[in-house]
């Protein structure tokens, strides 16, 4: 983990002087006295102190006082991950858990009882039940929260795997804004944008037109996508797209989604963000789509790595950071939502954040349990944090295969890519000499966008990954992973930042 000594000074520095001031603003539903409550400016240096020293960061790193200050300056909101008490480790079971059982549903009653004794205090009734949410599958609930007494006795209780303050990372920065002006962008900023064509694309150079009329990005044929497609288009292998939904107005990931050289398959989209619909309101989730599975057309639209797979796009969160209540829950019933649909095989996430969260963590330990192959991006953000934050959550996690992306000369990290010892795979995201991005879908219509960082290289791998799965459909997950390992630049060694290196697709699908 890399931090400069600027940086780490600015850290201090917050610190100190925002001990000196009194931060004052709370939820209407918080109590009414602030004695005790740790600033926001406080909390913020401290999560970005212990990310520099731990390389991540979990709500257990930090005391009470601080867990129930970020509550109660954020929205209030507790997830819960409860068990029976006496249960031992169960992220490798948690397929095969009832949370409908006695046994379950009796932890969880006692759970809430906690909450209820201790938010009702003495005298005092709540007029109507805490619970603003509960997993139909997984062992968590969200709970509407604002005494420490809760907090405490809830970290205390051995029935209690974890509760965290899931909203307060709207309040993130970039850095303590004490660093600097640009240090105080929040990190919501980050990941949406119009999605609109590029005009400035040159035929020959950045792109190559193959047949019935499509384009293929100028990437592919460093990967030896071209020759790979001569085994494998990704017929019959189902991948889930979890991110900010598809762009209902991109026909070619719509109604042309079955045109030309792609024919036979299909392509689903749901939304598990509470109360939204499919529709893609960053442009994150189209661009990520149409890397992976856009059609190889008769139109003139850039064709995905596997144009022939069947896709499943999942409106999960509002932005590519994931630091909302809403984003939370989204993406772990995104992960539900796969691992329980047989047909997946693949399940592709381009999000990340700076926390790690147990409901997350839960819905990835789920889906790795039932055999899903997951692809993660190293890091979401832009060149002002990447440098120095390194692999961020949950690409952090064993379970799911790290990916970022390099220039063409296969060393340099892309200029919005994070790397580390996580990583697993690396994609060619930027032309050294313009910085030109690989192609893919816009919001709408048949020219093409370009798009780089970690992102793109995640979906990229998920589909190089499909291509191999479609040649190889009787193979296991690990067996997926090892043709890629082995079809990987660095390989025999992998490199401590750039894993196995560029992935050779034609290689990894091979003879």
């Amino acid at each position: 983990m890399r931090i400069s000594n600027l940086f780490a000074a600015c850290i201090l520095l917050a610190a100190v002087v925002s001990c000196k001031r009194t931060e004052t603003t709370l939820q209407a539903n918080a109590p009414q006295s602030v004695e005790g409550v740790v600033p926001k400016s406080v909390i913020n240096a401290q999560v970005y102190e212990i990310l520099k020293k731990t390389g991540g960061f979990d709500w257990k790193m930090v005391n009470d006082n601080v867990v129930w200050s970020a509550l109660v300056q954020s929205d209030s909101i507790l997830s819960v991950g409860y068990q029976p008490d006496g249960t031992a480790d169960i992220s490798k079971q948690l397929d095969r858990i009832d949370v409908n059982s006695s046994a379950w549903t009796a932890a969880r009653q006692q759970v809430l009882n906690i909450i209820l004794e201790n938010e009702q205090g003495k005298g005092n009734k709540l007029e109507k039940s805490p619970v603003t949410y509960q997993s139909a599958k997984l062992p968590v609930l969200y709970v509407k929260a604002s005494r420490l007494a809760t907090v405490k006795a809830l970290r205390a209780s051995k029935m209690v795997r974890y509760a965290e303050p899931v909203g307060y990372g709207r309040n993130m920065q970039v850095a303590p804004a004490s660093s600097g002006a640009a240090s105080g962008t929040s990190i919501l900023t980050f990941g949406c944008d119009s999605n609109l064509p590029k005009s400035t694309l040159v035929p020959g150079v950045d792109y190559t037109t193959i047949t019935p009329n499509a384009k293929q990005s100028w990437n592919y044929s460093i990967h030896n996508i071209p020759q790979a497609w001569t085994q494998s288009t990704g017929s019959g292998v189902k991948i889930m797209l979890i991110d900010t939904g598809v762009s209902p107005d991109q026909a070619n990931l719509g109604s042309a989604f079955n045109q030309g050289a792609s024919s036979g398959r299909t392509i689903t989209k749901v939304a598990t963000w509470p109360g939204g619909t499919p529709a893609d309101v960053c442009g994150h989730g189209t661009k990520m789509a149409g890397v992976i599975a856009s059609p190889r057309g008769v139109n003139g639209a850039s064709a995905g790595i596997a144009y022939n797979s069947n896709l499943i796009a999942v409106h999960a969160a509002e932005n590519v950071v994931i630091m909302s209540t809403e984003s939370v829950q989204g993406v772990g019933d995104a992960y539900v939502l796969g691992a329980d649909d047989a047909n997946v095989k693949i399940i592709s996430m381009s999000m990340g954040s700076l926390f790690s969260f147990g409901h997350i963590t839960d819905g990835i330990q789920y889906a790795y349990s039932k055999g899903k192959l997951m692809f993660c991006a190293a890091g979401t953000t832009n060149s002002t944090i990447g440098p120095w934050l390194g692999v961020i959550y949950p690409a952090t996690m064993p379970e799911v295969q790290a990916v970022t992306g390099v220039r063409d000369n296969f060393t340099t990290p892309c200029e919005d890519c994070h790397f580390g010892r996580e990583v697993a795979f690396t994609i060619v995201m930027e032309k050294s000499t313009t910085g030109v991005n690989p192609l893919t879908t816009a919001y709408t219509g048949d020219a093409p966008n370009t798009v780089g960082g970690s992102s793109v290289a995640t979906a990229s791998c998920a589909a190089i990954a499909a291509l191999v799965w479609s040649k190889y459909p009787s193979y296991p997950r690990d067996s997926i992973v090892a043709r890629m390992q082995r079809a990987g630049s660095n390989y025999p060694l992998k490199n401590g930042q750039l894993g196995w290196g560029v992935v050779d697709a034609q290689k990894a699908v091979g003879n």
